[in-house]
């Protein structure tokens, strides 16, 4: 081969290869043009987290059933260990774990988290829903203690243990503790070996926690969901949903069968609403 022809060669080569690069980014850019452009409403919706916070006589563990469930559903779950003294402590408390959150919240209590909830929620922009769980809603000025008797059906009195115990400041206060004969009153749907656990495992809260009145409604801001437990003998059921309908939740649904415990007994109708929630806010 002469070195003539070789160069031809190679110079036809380099040409051919030129060629093909200039029609492959062409037809790239061209494409590139062509496609629309990423709007709002077609970015992917950032899902919020979700933050639960327990009532008495329970810890976070009470939602460990509901935490699976909204983890199948792809959900972010960060559970607020009330600390069970009364709205002075504990919706501060809360209200901190709320500021440390980065991106939307759908907050949801059980039972006096509610009252926690709807106290700590106040003024916090990152919270986008509230979901309450057989739960206390009260409105600015009104106590557990006020709004446990508006209805009848309560039977948790006579199973509460009272213990006193010394504060920091050496005052003396009461925790009340469920005592073991408190199922029938408090988690009538749960096997009794679950109770036994739940008994010997259970926070206390002070019994001052009936006496402190609310200070803020977050629900008057922030749109709120509401399940009532059918056969609920902590919080009467008329309450709840008195509690809801006062609050104009957007959907509340009602477990006819269900005790106070209801996240125990029907975790996966506790974590639809939920999501309900969260995907109305998202």
């Amino acid at each position: 081969m002469s070195t003539s022809v070789s160069r031809r060669q190679v110079l036809a080569a380099g040409a051919v290869v030129a060629t093909s690069a200039a029609l492959v980014a062409g037809s790239e850019g061209a494409a590139a043009a062509a496609a629309p452009t990423a709007s709002g409403e077609d970015k992917p919706k950032t899902k919020p987290t979700i933050v639960l916070v327990h009532g008495g006589y329970a810890d976070s563990s009470c939602w460990n059933a509901t935490i699976a469930e909204l983890h199948h559903k792809g959900y972010t779950t960060v559970c607020g260990s009330n600390p069970l003294r009364g709205i002075p402590t504990d919706a501060p408390y809360i209200g901190s774990l709320l500021d440390s959150i980065s991106g939307p919240v759908v907050l949801v209590a059980h039972s006096m988290g509610g009252t926690v909830i709807t106290n700590a929620a106040a003024g916090k922009s990152n919270v986008k829903a509230l979901v309450y769980i057989a739960a206390f809603v009260p409105d600015v000025g009104e106590t557990q203690g006020e709004l446990i008797t508006k209805f009848p059906g309560s039977e948790v009195e006579p199973v509460s243990v009272g213990v006193p115990y010394t504060k920091a400041d050496g005052t003396t206060g009461i925790d009340l503790y469920l005592s073991k004969d408190g199922q029938a009153a408090f988690a009538a749907d749960i096997p009794t070996s679950a109770f036994r656990v739940l008994q010997s495992t259970q926070r206390p809260f002070d019994v001052a926690s009936f006496t402190y009145p609310t200070t803020a409604a977050a629900w008057k801001t922030i749109p709120s969901w509401g399940l009532v437990a059918g056969k609920d003998k902590a919080i009467p059921p008329a309450c709840e949903r008195w509690m809801y309908s006062r609050a104009n939740a957007r959907k509340v649904v009602e477990v006819p069968n269900s005790s106070h415990v209801v996240m125990l007994s029907h975790p996966r109708i506790v974590a639809d609403l939920i999501v309900d929630a969260a995907t109305a806010v998202s």
